[in-house]
């Protein structure tokens, strides 16, 4: 777990420590095989092999294993900022299969935040950068934070 002590206060640094935090306790990514390849204030680089198990039938990654790479990199996207982020609503258009054994990326970029909510657009790419999925995802902030106690701390 993150020492909320060492943390810096530069933006890029509370990035990375509310990954780890949010990393630590997210059992449902880790299940997946996701990595967190890269993280920014408002962006996120995730990555997935697609598995045999991850496969329907028609032998290519199940969509709604697509959509949870891209909902994740989603979450940790705009939760970067430490305050407890949700999603309120998203889309997803599939525009290519994913493939067994290929890895693929999800890269989320911060489009707007104001007040409370924000809107983020992820795309998932293929090992070769041929387009999987455009997911687009508009988020909530609710109350609390994801490293508890880091703003008492940083006052």
């Amino acid at each position: 777990m993150t020492d909320i002590q060492t943390i810096p206060t530069d933006p890029q640094a509370l990035a990375e420590a509310v990954a780890a935090a949010m990393w630590s306790r997210d059992r449902a990514a880790q299940a997946l095989g996701i990595r967190i390849e890269a993280v920014g204030p408002g962006t996120a680089t995730l990555s997935m092999l697609v598995r045999g198990d991850m496969v329907n039938g028609h032998h290519i990654c199940h969509g709604g294993l697509i959509f949870s790479l891209a909902d994740t990199a989603f979450a940790y996207a705009c939760n970067a900022y430490n305050r407890n982020t949700v999603a309120s609503g998203c889309n997803i258009d599939f525009v290519a299969p994913g493939k067994e054994g290929d890895t693929l990326t999800a890269e989320a970029i911060e489009r707007s935040a104001s007040g409370r909510t924000g809107v983020y657009d992820i795309t998932v790419r293929d090992s070769s950068g041929r387009t999987v999925a455009l997911f687009r995802g508009k988020s909530y902030r609710i109350a609390g934070e994801v490293i508890a106690g880091l703003a008492a701390e940083q006052a």
